[in-house]
């Protein structure tokens, strides 16, 4: 059997309804729109987006916006566990370019966060933007140094 030998079982495949194609095709006129309305124009929604209260002003935008969110000014870390960093068998100096090259971080635009999950067992002085409280106790407890960048 090859690729090009298979064929869909019977029934399977379907052709389109053909809309607007005269009165003895049983879509023609209308097209199975009915008569005027939001429904029978070109471009028509149904009603199912949310907030949509049958075209009168939405709850939500009645409703006077107040308060502050700092979600636009979040600052996002890439995270990256001792653990990952033993596993990697990373030694010496570990800065940014270590840890791109290793596939723990993405990029190096966004800051590093290094997290205290796991055990490091050699000296390793690692260089990032931020360190969790254990992190930074585990590194110099193996000897090591955490310096922030």
């Amino acid at each position: 059997m090859r690729l090009g030998e298979i064929k869909c079982p019977k029934g399977a495949r379907r052709n389109r309804k053909r809309l607007g194609q005269g009165p003895g095709s049983g879509t023609g006129k209308t097209a199975g729109k009915g008569h005027k309305g939001q429904r029978a124009r070109s471009g028509a929604r149904r009603g199912n987006r949310i907030g949509f209260i049958g075209g009168t002003l939405a709850y939500f935008r009645h409703m006077p916006k107040i308060g502050f969110s700092n979600h636009n000014f979040r600052v996002v870390y890439q995270t990256v566990n001792i653990a990952d960093i033993e596993s990697r068998g990373l030694e010496g100096e570990v800065g940014v370019d270590a840890l791109l090259a290793a596939g723990l971080v993405r990029s190096d635009k966004q800051p590093i966060k290094i997290l205290g999950d796991g055990e490091l067992s050699r000296s390793v002085t690692i260089k990032a933007q931020h360190f969790s409280k254990s992190a930074r106790e585990k590194i110099e407890k193996a000897g090591g140094q955490a310096e922030v960048i």
